[in-house]
């Protein structure tokens, strides 16, 4: 095993790649005017990341199994902070394109690798609050990333949120590459997992991680790519707010999930990971019903904070099992995993958007939250709980 390291070094490895992906939202206006686009051809900057950083799944787990998750992870924060800094002096949308899939091919390696790493060394009864610990660093880059870029962009240009996140993300992964000291240069004798990509297919061939990857997709599906993201269109559109206004309405979702990081292990003392997988479902089923009968912002702000508790009570547990559905390749696991809730995502957000145009915000909320009603009842009963 390579030397013990603070999971608040993980945590602000999180950040810096979860920051990566969402700096941009406040960024295309000033981007596309500064190329001289409109923000169609800018939102290639988005895609341009995505898409690298769901397939590169496929190749960072096994590849962690075989040579060393959290070597692995190190080179590719560093290389991660390189792009971010290249990025800041491209001098063409093209090029920034192409930096950005550059730094979405080696963010996407970051966080399931290190999740895998942490299952490696934590006992299965501390791991879910080990790993909430963990996910701080995601959760405070949901908050805080948007915000940030935004203000810094205001002050500095649309370049210095690229620099200063590039700039801490080497600092990071520096600093972990420190900490591994001449573990970084070798191959961990003890590594397992040799089978590759062979892995997958011992995955897929047990119930259990057939049930694993369906439950992610349809996560994915109904709740990272269909209601989550049309939220904030919600509010501008049936609400009357102003995107600045939806911004930090959306926003309390992130607290919502700092509040779990907190909370986890009472909430996992008091309720065991079934009743999280019920509790939390159920809550998303209510909660999303109250969304499409919203009759005003105020009830929506109140409902995304609750919404981000909720989520990761139900997220959590699943994330948790990921570890433990192939332990003797678990980065390949937990990779797979992460590719399942990426494939989710994607075909969640067109097919929430077809249902935008058939019953509209409102009713498309209705049927998600049915629908997540019937995914809490099948994860409890199908979750096998150590």
């Amino acid at each position: 095993m390579p030397p013990a390291i603070p999971i608040a070094l993980f945590a602000l490895a999180g950040f810096t790649t979860g920051a990566g992906m969402r700096m941009l939202d406040p960024l295309l206006p000033p981007i596309a005017a500064a190329f001289g686009v409109g923000i169609a051809e800018a939102a290639w900057l988005i895609a341009g990341f995505v898409l690298p950083y769901g397939l590169v799944q496929l190749v960072a787990g096994p590849l962690g199994d075989r040579m060393g998750k959290v070597r692995i992870a190190c080179f590719a924060v560093l290389l991660f902070g390189a792009g971010l800094i290249a990025s800041a002096f491209a001098t063409r949308l093209g090029g920034l394109v192409a930096l950005r899939a550059w730094c979405g091919l080696f963010a996407g390696a970051v966080i399931p690798l290190l999740m895998a790493h942490i299952a490696d060394s934590v006992p299965y009864a501390e791991r879910q609050v080990t790993i909430s610990r963990f996910l701080t660093g995601m959760v405070m880059a949901q908050l805080l990333a948007g915000s940030g870029a935004g203000v810094l962009a205001e002050q500095a240009g649309w370049r210095a949120p690229f620099l200063v996140l590039g700039l801490l993300a080497l600092g990071v992964g520096g600093v972990l590459a420190l900490r591994l000291g001449p573990a970084l240069w070798r191959r961990p004798a003890e590594v397992a997992g040799g089978r590759g990509m062979a892995a997958y297919l011992d995955l897929l061939r047990t119930g259990s991680g057939r049930w694993l990857m369906a439950i992610a997709f349809l996560d994915g599906a109904l709740l990272f790519g269909g209601a989550f993201p049309f939220t904030g269109s919600f509010l501008i559109e049936e609400l009357g707010r102003s995107p600045g206004e939806a911004g930090p309405i959306v926003a309390g979702f992130g607290l919502g999930a700092f509040a779990y990081t907190r909370m986890a292990r009472p909430l996992l003392r008091r309720f065991g990971e079934r009743g999280l997988l019920t509790l939390g479902g159920g809550a998303l089923a209510v909660l999303l019903t109250g969304l499409a009968l919203a009759p005003a912002w105020p009830v929506v702000a109140a409902i995304q904070v609750a919404m981000g508790l909720a989520f990761y009570m139900f997220h959590g547990v699943l994330q948790t099992l990921a570890t433990e559905a192939l332990p003797e390749a678990r980065g390949t696991a937990v990779g797979a995993f992460a590719l399942a809730l990426f494939l989710g995502q994607s075909a969640g957000s067109l097919g929430f958007g077809l249902g935008l145009t058939v019953i509209g915000y409102r009713g498309a909320f209705l049927a998600a939250a049915v629908a997540v009603c019937a995914l809490a009842l099948w994860a409890r009963r199908g979750a096998r709980v150590a």
